[in-house]
């Protein structure tokens, strides 16, 4: 077991270069030969789709010319006088009997517009009057007639021609019409509906519109547009709702595909669909997906190429990667133990030419690592150096003593309360200053700073200027450099506002996404931005806190935290000065 683990752990390369290869010869051949199933199905179901599209065009012309024969016979009966009369006035028995008389004489006419297809009228007028050219073959009464649906339907819409199912029983069993239905209406101003007229056709003989098409796995469906199947070859389907074939036409009236691939009844079908502008129906031809493409291709045949395609493959892989591998194996074997040594053996420079560059820049690295470790003790020794040489020059020893000396003057006048006040602030300002060796201090700690420095001026000076501190939720526990706001506190207390008496400055501290943001803002007299990027240079004769500048403070951001981050400055005269701090969130002190 341990000389299989370091057998991997010097070959480890050769082992993921290996197994890459496998799995990318492998996965290549599974997506190739799975995209030449997936090709050539979809090249025989386009071309497919093709021949289907003359034959749905074929069914949709009989239906068409089916229905151009009820529109011709509709039209008659609409434009004679005599059927009006019959179905509107009132008549005697006599009477009756000559109406049925010349309604038959006329209806003779009418029918011979459909006498191609099995299908009979029926008409009914307001007078309570009717008349079937053949009442046996559409087995309804009267009075159900009157108030079944699809009467119901027709004079709500009495311009259509409509088209409905209707489903009568017999002795034999269910016996499923298709109902084309119109509503008798002057054609006059009035518009005045006058009775209906009714074409019923056995679906069976309906059927024969594309039974010739039809074959096992080859089925065709008309629904709807209610999801109602009302005709198919699949006589045990009719008069059951198919939602999904609905759906199915809706979306490719949507994306106007030629055909789609879909399950219907738990089956993959390849689905052709086109709407019947003049039924409102919708003609579907589902073929069996696995019925159609059947043996279309050898596909054992193509995975056994494929795999022995595979198999030579990994043989040649295995070799070359073995040989490439075998010299840098070798070298790493040497550079892991390398820091047995101390980093003095130096490694042998052989193999390949890779292997021989990166032999030879190991090499070189030895002896670069030696220099530098040499060059970053004597910078870490000058770094803590000069670190302790700018901490001791923080405090402006003139600020302590004009604070004294305010602390002397108080004590004089009887202001111990005060002077105690200013006395603490002092001494916590520098604990925080002096006594934190810390780069970084919290949020919180620069705010009490600035809280400090703020108050013993405002005893020295007078409370003129307001100060107010607006810090985001949760930005008190992050860091950020020592004395970063004090300086802007500095240069709004003594700079701006020497021509206004009174004003405010507001601190405000928030985050924004990965961003801490930091600004100083006063209404204070402002003034002139210089067009150049540079930040302005503040010159006074007043002893201020600490020597820290503004261009430090954006220096210093800069330094610790890259060119990203830094200070900007937007002032306008009369108006007042906005100091912008970026910096990055950190929880962390330095």
């Amino acid at each position: 077991m341990k000389f299989l683990q370091k057998h991997f752990r010097y070959n480890g390369l050769f082992t993921i270069m290996f197994l890459i290869s496998v799995i990318s010869i492998v996965s290549v051949s599974v997506i190739i030969t799975w995209t030449t199933f997936r090709m050539s199905e979809e090249f025989f179901i386009d071309k497919f789709s093709i021949t289907n599209g003359r034959v749905m065009t074929q069914v949709k012309d009989s239906i068409e010319t089916y229905h151009y024969s009820l529109v011709l016979a509709s039209n008659n009966i609409l434009q004679s006088g005599t059927i009006r009369k019959n179905l509107t006035e009132e008549q005697s028995n006599p009477q009756q009997m000559r109406a049925f008389f010349e309604m038959n004489q006329q209806m003779k006419r009418v029918k011979s517009n459909v006498d191609a297809y099995e299908t009979e009228i029926v008409i009914t007028g307001i007078n309570g009057m009717n008349y079937a050219t053949n009442r046996s073959y559409w087995p309804i009464l009267e009075d159900e007639l009157i108030q079944h649906s699809i009467t119901k339907n027709t004079l709500a819409d009495p311009k259509k021609l409509m088209y409905q199912f209707d489903q009568r029983k017999n002795q034999i069993g269910d016996n499923h019409f298709i109902v084309a239905s119109k509503a008798l209406m002057e054609r006059r101003i009035s518009g005045e509906i006058y009775g209906a007229m009714y074409f019923p056709i056995q679906e069976k003989e309906f059927r024969k519109f594309y039974s010739s098409y039809t074959s096992e796995g080859n089925n065709v469906y008309i629904l709807d547009n209610n999801g109602l199947i009302v005709s198919s070859n699949q006589t045990k389907m009719i008069g059951q709702k198919a939602d999904e074939l609905l759906t199915y036409a809706l979306e490719n009236e949507e994306n106007r595909r030629d055909y789609l691939v879909e399950k219907f009844m738990g089956t993959d079908q390849i689905i052709f669909v086109e709407y019947l502008p003049s039924l409102d129906m919708y003609l579907f031809n589902l073929i069996d997906r696995k019925t159609a493409i059947g043996d279309l291709i050898n596909k054992k045949q193509i995975v056994l190429i494929s795999m022995g395609i595979v198999v030579i493959a990994l043989i040649i892989v295995f070799f070359i990667s073995r040989r490439i591998t075998n010299s840098l194996s070798h070298l790493v074997k040497q550079i892991a133990d390398a820091s047995k040594f101390d980093f003095d053996k130096y490694v042998s420079v052989t193999g390949t030419y890779e292997t021989r560059r990166i032999g030879e820049a190991f090499n070189s690295m030895l002896d670069e690592l030696h220099d530098y470790l040499e060059k970053l003790v004597l910078y870490q020794k000058q770094k803590r150096n000069a670190e302790l040489a700018a901490l001791q020059q923080q405090i402006n020893p003139h600020f302590l003593y004009n604070t004294l000396t305010s602390i002397k003057f108080m004590v004089q006048q009887g202001s111990k309360d005060e002077a105690e006040e200013i006395i603490n602030s002092l001494i916590a300002l520098l604990q925080n200053t002096i006594g934190n060796v810390s780069e970084t201090i919290s949020v919180e700690q620069e705010i009490n700073n600035l809280k400090n420095y703020v108050l013993i001026n405002q005893k020295r000076y007078g409370d003129r200027i307001k100060v107010n501190y607006l810090i985001g939720p949760g930005c008190m526990e992050y860091h950020v450099p020592k004395l970063i706001l004090q300086p802007f506190i500095e240069n709004s207390f003594f700079h701006g506002f020497n021509h206004k008496n009174e004003g405010f400055i507001n601190v405000l501290v928030w985050q924004e996404n990965n961003t801490l943001i930091c600004e100083v803002m006063d209404n204070g007299d402002g003034m002139e931005m210089s067009p150049a990027s540079e930040l302005p240079k503040i010159k006074s004769k007043r002893q201020h806190f600490t020597g820290i500048g503004v261009k430090n403070v954006h220096e210093r951001i800069q330094l610790i935290y890259g060119n990203q981050y830094g200070v900007t400055i937007n002032s306008s005269k009369g108006e007042g000065t906005r100091v912008k701090i970026t910096l990055p969130i950190s929880n962390k002190q330095t």
